[in-house]
């Protein structure tokens, strides 16, 4: 965590830099950059891969981070005056911490058009530090593995953490609100407002839905289909979410109610419909109609395959 700390602020004040406009350099094809080197480390040579923490920004939103995740991995290859950060690899060593700074217009003259989030009058900044250099594929590949299966861990073990808590805050929120709802094993919080009259849906029947989910605890909308086409799923076959696999089977056909579902049973560590992780999410439901899957269909009957044909007799032999 302190290594983190160090580096965020040698990131930091190298960004400061950047944004008041002093001390930066420019490349041949005009892109601007500043290093801060105490000229110690391994210095980058051309088939070498980088391992960076970066940060990219556009009017001071964060649009890609790499700290406390995986660090990027880039091979370093002789780049020309593209426009491009890869223009300054060569210059740089381990330990390095750098920032290079692209205008919109700049960016748009040389690629004939810009992503619909950044403007032709916008700075583009990625701020990054070489936390090692690697001399071949392998050694980085291993590192990049581990790096993963660090990450990984770590967000399981935040995610087990955040359980109980998450949990809890539901809880809360239905007791304050007086909501009755059952507890589905999984974890999923079913409040049945109508459990319908037709027929049940279950696992492996097609179920189609009428939604709106929102965000918990705000209640904001993030999309609805009501006055729209049903949405069809086919239960227990990890189509959605799977606090839709477990809360749908509590209605039948013509049910009406509400999904209470925590986090892990949602988007987990991914980023969900609010942009963060670990969110839970509020689903009203109305089962439209519940149906049979369709029968797999049969294998192609394949016809079988000729005999081979007898070689004619010559002339005189006896078959």
């Amino acid at each position: 965590m302190k290594k983190t700390k160090l580096a965020l602020c040698a990131l930091a004040a190298v960004l400061l830099v950047a944004c008041s406009g002093g001390g930066l350099k420019k490349t041949r094809s005009g892109l601007l950059y500043k290093i801060v080197s105490d000229g110690k480390g391994q210095k980058v040579k051309r088939g070498d891969i980088l391992k960076i923490h970066a940060v990219q920004k556009v009017r001071d939103s964060v649009l890609n981070s790499s700290f406390d995740k995986v660090p990027f991995f880039v091979k370093v290859d002789s780049v020309g005056p593209v426009y491009d950060p890869g223009e300054i690899f060569t210059l740089l060593r381990k330990g390095d911490s750098a920032v290079v700074v692209m205008l919109g217009d700049s960016l748009f003259k040389k690629q004939g058009g810009l992503p619909p989030f950044i403007k032709r009058k916008d700075k583009i900044t990625l701020s990054f530090r070489v936390v090692d250099v690697f001399t071949s594929d392998s050694l980085a590949q291993a590192n990049q593995m581990a790096e993963m299966n660090k990450y990984q861990e770590k967000q399981a073990k935040e995610s087990e953490s955040l359980k109980g808590p998450k949990v809890k805050e539901i809880e809360d929120y239905l007791a304050k609100n007086k909501i009755t709802a059952q507890k589905a094993p999984l974890g999923t919080y079913v409040e049945i407002k109508d459990p319908g009259t037709g027929p049940q849906a279950d696992s492996g029947k097609i179920v189609s839905v009428r939604y709106t989910g929102k965000l918990f605890p705000s209640g904001k909308e993030f999309e609805s289909n009501m006055n729209k086409e049903p949405f069809q799923v086919t239960l227990g076959q990890h189509q959605v979410i799977a606090g839709w696999d477990e809360g749908l089977k509590y209605f039948k056909k013509g049910g009406k109610g509400t999904l209470y579902i925590p986090f892990f049973l949602a988007y987990d560590k991914q980023n969900g419909p609010g942009g963060t992780p670990y969110e839970s999410l509020i689903f009203d439901v109305v089962i439209e109609d519940v149906k049979d899957a369709p029968a797999p269909a049969a294998p192609p009957v394949q016809a079988p395959m000729p005999a081979p044909a007898e070689k004619p007799a010559k002339p005189g032999n006896k078959k």
